[in-house]
């Protein structure tokens, strides 16, 4: 027995999700398509043919390159100037150093304990603890580096100032100490979104579990050890991914210290920028740009890997 639905009653509309396939709907995404093109998927091969040529911007190859195989790629990998300052090699070892110290330990460390502190003040503490760090995230990263070299600056530095003001020397930190300065400007500049995702993380944990922990009598330590982390969990392993993958590739230390002094804070995207658009050896930055982006792929595939085995 069917029921008939009353003629005054109104009609359901039935969606039509196979709207896609429509003509209209390929007019639709046909725009979407014509940019992702020509900004990412030409470009990508594009970048791919030119690292097995010696094109460069002046000069008899400009105009006419020649293939050269894998010329470029046995040049970077050369074991014999693989580890000298202003090589390939010593600018992946540093970036590997950078990742490490201010992005995992960095960034990750002192945004789960920023996330953690915060859950346990007042509000009024909270939104004003949350609006300093997340000013450092959202300021324009022009700004912020001026800013730096502004504060570190050796004659009129604020913090020069600052130490001399209680007697104590003054320091050239981006000469002395410069791949510490980008360690420390990285991590303050980035800790705010692990902080964020991790103040998101820790809400979304039922109250009633801390409170029963307070009841047994646990202290913040076993509360955060036994019960923050392991819940968790999955948040974290998405933080690190991320912000390993924009640390790689950040460029703003170079507003700090041009890749120096000596090469000593040269990652590999200044790297690029140095061997592509001031050497002008397009050739071999567009293969120092195919390895950046198999190093990216590795970790986008780890990423959605560990996405996969987090929902099975």
């Amino acid at each position: 027995m069917t029921t008939e639905p009353h003629p005054d009653q109104p009609k359901r509309k039935v969606r039509n999700f196979a709207l896609l396939s429509t003509p209209a709907g390929a007019a639709f995404m046909t725009p979407a398509g014509i940019l992702v093109s020509v900004f990412v998927i030409v470009p990508f091969f594009w970048i791919i043919f030119v690292s097995f040529t010696n094109r460069t911007l002046l000069g008899r190859t400009a105009l006419n390159p020649e293939f050269v195989g894998l010329a470029n790629y046995l040049t970077l990998f050369d074991p014999a100037t693989f580890f000298q300052r202003g090589q390939f090699g010593f600018s992946l070892i540093l970036t590997t150093q950078f990742v490490i110290a201010s992005a995992l330990i960095g960034q990750a460390l002192l945004g789960l304990l920023l996330a953690w502190l915060i859950q346990t003040v007042p509000p009024a503490v909270k939104r004003i603890t949350e609006t300093f760090v997340i000013a450092a995230w959202i300021l324009p990263e022009v700004v912020i580096g001026f800013a730096w070299f502004a504060f570190l600056d050796r004659d009129q530095g604020t913090l020069n100032m600052l130490l001399t003001s209680v007697g104590l020397p003054r320091g050239d930190f981006l000469l002395e100490q410069p791949f510490w300065v980008i360690v420390v400007f990285n991590t303050w500049r980035g800790a705010a979104f692990s902080m964020m995702l991790f103040n998101s993380a820790f809400s979304s944990i039922p109250p009633s579990y801390f409170q029963a922990a307070d009841v047994a009598g646990a202290s913040s330590w076993q509360k955060f050890r036994d019960i923050g982390l392991p819940l968790i969990r999955g948040h974290i392993v998405t933080d690190l991914i991320l912000i390993t993958m924009w640390t790689f590739n950040t460029f703003t230390p170079f507003l700090l210290t041009n890749g120096g002094p000596s090469y000593r804070t040269e990652l590999v995207s200044i790297y690029n920028y140095r061997v592509a658009f001031h050497d002008f050896q397009f050739g071999k930055g567009a293969a120092v740009g195919v390895i950046m982006m198999l190093i990216n792929l590795a970790f986008a595939l780890v990423y959605l890997w560990l996405g996969r085995k987090k929902r099975a």
